[in-house]
């Protein structure tokens, strides 16, 4: 590894609670070099998460486009807790990004504070902006059902030598046509649909597997998820949940037996304005142990949903540089199974953490 290279630098597609997480805890753990709460990984290869620098980012938002993007993470409609407030100016502005499909019609019937507000600034050329910033690696936190914004920033990407991490469940790094694509330009493709460090899908995951492990029978299981930030406001445009109902379903139908694949229900189930950042989900699972008497778990988890999944997301982008060092390009299996809903196979956690920390050992 060349050691004097001691910066990841990162591009973002979309400037959403998702983001400022992210950059909120690069900071909070910057000066941090023990094992700390939040991070699995708090040093991976030489890469701490103060080595992360931000050098592009793209939005559709009026109230983000042309801000600092130490600012524009804390603008409307975000709403996720501020932790770590005291950022310093990055110097990379907010650039407005082509809306394609990553906005829903239907949010023009909700209040300006709580849904996206289109920028009249012109589109900037993305590919472009790619090639002068030079990012190892584009994020792409895009809202759900961004099909074809996704393909246009993964063409983008493709074009102008930059590594894809997809945050969201649109299929990219899943699918065998876009991996050759990335692995003939000797970049990295990771995801799809980040995982959250403690959510509903790894929840779920844990106690369908736990029945396993234990010789219960599972007989169904339902999870329902609300929340109160622009990806649930979304997500009530049902059209757009196509590929986000068959990510999480398929990540937890990967801890179930056959015969209980058609009792299961997983998906969003309603935006609560009042809930800001804070997601709920409820899980239930009805089973039957020994003598064929009732077992069921009836579950409420609540987290704040955006920092849940940045704690994974700093690890990931680490793990991508460290392939990138290394010379290993294309789909990232490891990085994928551990850190994903929807790789191109499921494998289970446990394993997927001791795949992942082998990569990280080389």
């Amino acid at each position: 590894m060349n050691a004097i290279m001691t910066k990841i630098k990162v591009a973002i597609a979309g400037l959403g609670n998702c983001a400022s997480s992210l950059i909120q805890g690069i900071y909070f753990y910057s000066n941090k070099t023990k094992e700390v709460p939040g991070l699995l990984h708090n040093k991976i290869g030489s890469y701490y998460p103060k080595n992360i620098e931000i050098v592009a980012a793209f939005d559709i938002d009026e109230r983000k486009v042309g801000l600092d993007v130490s600012k524009a993470i804390f603008a409307k409609p975000n709403n996720t807790p501020i932790f770590y407030k005291n950022i310093p100016n990055i110097g990379v502005k907010v650039m407005r990004a082509p809306t394609l499909d990553g906005y829903s019609s239907h949010m023009t019937d909700y209040d300006e504070s709580i849904r996206f507000l289109e920028s009249k600034e012109r589109n900037v050329d993305v590919e472009k902006i790619l090639r002068i910033a030079k990012p190892d690696i584009l994020i792409n936190y895009l809202p759900v059902g961004s099909q074809k914004a996704t393909e246009y920033y993964v063409n983008c990407c493709l074009n102008a030598g930059v590594s894809f991490i997809n945050a969201i469940p649109v299929f990219i790094c899943s699918k065998k046509e876009y991996i050759d694509k990335f692995k003939e330009k000797n970049l990295v493709c990771i995801g799809d649909d980040i995982k959250s460090q403690i959510g509903s899908t790894i929840v779920h995951r844990v106690l369908a597997n736990l029945f396993k492990e234990r010789g219960a029978k599972i007989i169904n299981t339902y999870q329902l998820n609300v929340g109160g930030n622009t990806d649930f406001l979304n997500m009530l445009d049902r059209k757009r949940l196509k590929s986000k109902k068959i990510s999480k379903t398929e990540a937890v139908k990967s801890e179930l037996p056959k015969y209980v694949e058609n009792s299961v229900h997983i998906g969003p189930s309603d935006y609560i304005p009042f809930l800001n950042d804070n997601k709920i989900a409820y899980i239930k699972i009805d089973g039957v142990g020994f003598g064929g008497l009732p077992i069921v778990i009836d579950l409420k988890l609540s987290v704040i949903d955006s920092p849940n999944s940045a704690g994974i997301m700093i690890d990931v982008i680490r793990c991508a540089k460290l392939a990138i060092d290394r010379g290993i390009f294309g789909y990232l299996e490891e990085i994928s199974s551990y850190g994903f809903k929807h790789p191109l196979k499921q494998t289970n956690d446990y394993l997927a953490k001791k795949k992942l920390n082998a990569f990280i050992k080389g």
